[in-house]
């Protein structure tokens, strides 16, 4: 607990955040807190440790804050790290074992002694003792993780301010015990979903209450939540498209699971031609014309399954449907064009249309106007060009050429 952290030892920066914590529950009814405290005794050296350097320093009372403040204000950590005896310890303070308690245990490091901090927790239920310890690790190697899973929830606090966030997280879910978790399910009622910004308004409002970055944890399950539970929520769950879903209740003093239809797959944007330097598209949903996203050239996206209508900005446009399955990656693969050069001994006026049949013929772009030669990258296909010099003032001097375009070559027309 002597190392730095944040500009200041670790053991001062739990000092001060656990006392704005601990004043934060002034007033709250029906609430008795106590504090014991280990490795705070005893100095460690190369030879000794006093294994059984646990204490409960402030038994549980209605008016222990003050108490607790004060002799938090005065700890130093002096080495062991008893945690399996202040554990089997803790869950003798309680004076009523009916009532909801809980432990808060925060540490900085494993087990020092000899006892295993699993087999404590796993005699404490055997024995019918109902604690629920919550374990804060401050800044400790994520590795060690799962050696807390036995002992209870455990939540990692790699700076002062995550631990902060932490352990008000922490004293929220005790108190109240109302949490949620938001599930994003795939196209297999699974879970899976994620890694979306989510927005939780009040319900029937514009009043954002929460933003979140949908997260599972480490266990690959949706992260847990601390909601109020006195309002209703509009969900916005910001996929392509969004999803919403309104009017949600959080459910007091239980674990609530918000369930959202969520199945994603991709849709990429390719080509095997090395010609095009940029290209992009637009995305629509199936027979609707709003834009939904806009996609660059060797981009991947995610989307809801479903269908979508795309538009890519070739020459002339290319339009496909495509079909976004879950988890998998479409992939439009875009024909490379080949290279129209045209000169002429004047300015032109001019239009170039593609060639649909039967004497259909699709606008594709002006030429320049006044320009004596031009370049254009097109689709593959059959064109035609509709032209007259610029200064001339009849449209009798009106001329066409027809032309073909094929990937990766390129063609001249003198006019």
């Amino acid at each position: 607990m002597n190392l730095d952290w944040d500009k200041q030892t670790r053991m001062a920066a739990a000092k001060e955040i656990l006392m704005q914590s601990v004043e934060g529950l002034r007033g709250i009814p029906d609430l008795e807190i106590a504090l014991r405290v280990y490795g705070h005794q005893s100095n460690v050296t190369n030879t000794y440790q006093d294994c059984n350097d646990t204490k409960l320093e402030v038994p549980f009372s209605y008016n222990s804050i003050d108490a607790i403040k004060t002799k938090v204000r005065g700890l130093t950590a002096k080495g062991a790290t008893p945690i399996a005896r202040s554990l089997e310890a803790a869950a003798g303070d309680f004076p009523d074992t009916l009532a909801r308690n809980f432990i808060i245990l925060i540490t900085d490091g494993l087990e020092s002694c000899d006892n295993d901090p699993c087999v404590i927790a796993k005699k404490l239920k055997e024995k019918g003792v109902k604690v629920t310890p919550f374990v804060i690790g401050l800044g400790m190697d994520l590795s060690y993780l799962e050696k807390f899973n036995c002992i209870g929830a455990f939540t990692d606090a790699e700076s002062k301010e995550a631990f902060k966030t932490v352990l008000n997280n922490v004293i929220s879910k005790a108190l109240l015990n109302t949490t949620a978790q938001i599930n994003l399910y795939d196209i297999s009622k699974k879970p899976k979903e994620t890694d979306v910004t989510v927005f939780m308004y009040e319900a029937g409002t514009k009043n954002l209450k929460y933003t979140l970055t949908h997260t599972l944890n480490r266990y690959g399950n949706p992260d847990t939540l601390i909601l109020n539970p006195d309002l209703k929520y509009d969900i916005v769950v910001n996929t392509l498209p969004i999803i919403e879903k309104k009017n949600v209740s959080i459910q007091k003093y239980k674990h609530n699971v918000i369930e959202i239809d969520a199945p994603q797959g991709f849709i990429r944007l390719s080509t095997i031609s090395k010609t095009f330097n940029h290209l992009n598209m637009r995305v629509m949903q199936k027979d609707k014309t709003e834009t939904l996203n806009h996609q660059e050239l060797n981009s991947k996206e995610k989307y809801l399954v479903g269908t979508y209508d795309v538009e890519i900005f070739t020459l002339p446009r290319t339009y496909q449907r495509v079909e976004v399955t879950q988890s998998k990656i479409t992939t439009i693969d875009v024909v490379a064009f080949g290279t129209l050069n045209y000169t002429s001994t004047k300015g032109l006026v001019g239009q170039i249309f593609v060639d649909r049949g039967n004497n259909t013929f699709e606008w594709v772009c002006n030429l320049e106007v006044g320009a004596a030669k031009g370049t254009w990258n097109l689709q593959p296909g059959n064109y035609k060009v509709v032209y007259r010099e610029k200064d001339q003032k009849s449209t009798a001097y009106t001329k066409e050429k027809n032309f073909r375009i094929d990937s990766n070559k390129t063609i001249t027309l003198n006019f």
